[in-house]
């Protein structure tokens, strides 16, 4: 699978703009400010329908205009594919393949497998929990699409049952029945969720491990660990527990959505103990390492988009990165840098086609 060709229209800093690209490496070289993430960006939403960077999809549309657009021409076991994402303000957004429009975004999500690392990703270290537990959603999401309708689901749920907790508080009221049907189907979806979650993670750590082994030459060991409350006791009797303390907050403080992971290094927190270079070693190992799990999941080789992976590593560590690279295992590379020197001189060691767009 790779991008043929990528066009935007009205789309953050580009008013109209067309790419044709290699199905190895392509790199966008350029000054600060001038979009080359911004591309990058626009591949990722062709896959998620949203943008890496920017939650509000309405600032996505270029300054002064009323939509955006863009289009992705893919190459697929040798079958044509096209995706198009628009946006018109006012209105709710549109994904179609193949000119055929999605009645549901979570049906498109996995079809176009892709992987991102970008500066970021220092959010999933720096970040509250909830930056963690996307991470771990969407990887499994891309492979499992019944994971995905689980979660929406409990998602759903979850918000049901903290409107009614608010109600009950702004009106004085509880009622015990209408409550424990939401705890029955919590109980249900985040069951599946935290074994799910588990297994996931079961697989995925050794491979991370083995990443930042190569990463780093093998000078430090990595740890990842499933932080869930659900591996002591039930949701049915943590949301009995806390239903008193649930009143109080009138919202649901117990369950999946609580789940975490905590990242270390020779055993000690990657977010207070880990240098620059570590924790951005860190993120590339568990980058990869999900480039290596959705691959085997899917059989198919995700694109991969590298956003500014060069700034703050060593040479060495810069050298182990692109040897894995240059492995088969990689299919359609994106690259963005600052340097174009750098950046050539980098790819060249890949003995891989690849074409470079100074911005």
């Amino acid at each position: 699978m790779y991008l043929e060709k990528l066009s935007l229209l009205n789309f953050k800093n580009f008013e109209s703009q067309s790419f044709d690209f290699q199905d190895k490496i392509n790199c966008f070289v350029g000054d600060n400010g001038i979009g080359k993430t911004n591309i990058l960006d626009a591949i990722y939403y062709l896959s998620f329908g949203k943008s890496y960077f920017n939650p509000v999809a309405t600032q996505n549309i270029r300054h002064s205009q009323d939509f955006f657009m863009i289009e992705g021409n893919y190459d697929i076991d040798n079958r044509k594919e096209s995706i198009v994402c628009s946006l018109k303000r006012g209105q709710k957004k549109v994904i179609k393949r193949n000119d055929k429009e999605y009645e549901r975004f979570s049906d498109h999500i996995g079809f176009l497998p892709l992987v991102i690392i970008s500066p970021a990703d220092r959010d999933l270290i720096t970040e509250g929990s909830d930056r963690r537990r996307k991470f771990i959603d969407s990887v499994i999401s891309q492979s499992d699409t019944s994971y995905l309708k689980t979660l929406i689901n409990y998602n759903k749920v979850l918000s049901q049952r903290n409107s009614l907790l608010k109600y009950f508080a702004a009106n004085r009221t509880f009622d015990a029945l209408n409550l424990k049907v939401y705890d029955e189907q919590l109980e249900q979806y985040g069951k599946v969720i935290y074994e799910k979650r588990k297994l996931f993670l079961d697989e995925f750590t050794p491979i991370f491990e083995e990443r930042y082994k190569t990463i780093s030459n093998g000078k430090e060991k990595v740890s990842l660990s499933y932080k869930t409350q659900l591996s002591d006791a039930s949701l049915t009797d943590l949301l009995e527990q806390s239903l008193e303390k649930d009143r109080m907050l009138q919202y649901t403080s117990v369950g999946a959505h609580k789940d975490d992971l905590l990242f270390e290094i020779d055993g000690f927190s990657v977010k207070k103990y880990g240098s620059q270079g570590q924790q951005k070693s860190f993120l590339i190992a568990l980058k990869l390492a999900q480039f290596d799990f959705i691959k085997n999941q899917s059989k198919v080789k995700p694109i991969l988009l590298l956003d500014d992976i060069f700034d703050k590593l060593d040479e060495s560590r810069v050298i182990q990165i692109i040897d894995l690279v240059n492995q088969d295992d990689f299919g359609q590379l994106f690259i963005s840098d600052t340097h174009a020197d750098r950046t050539e001189k980098v790819v060249k060691k890949t003995n891989q086609s690849y074409q470079i767009f100074k911005l």
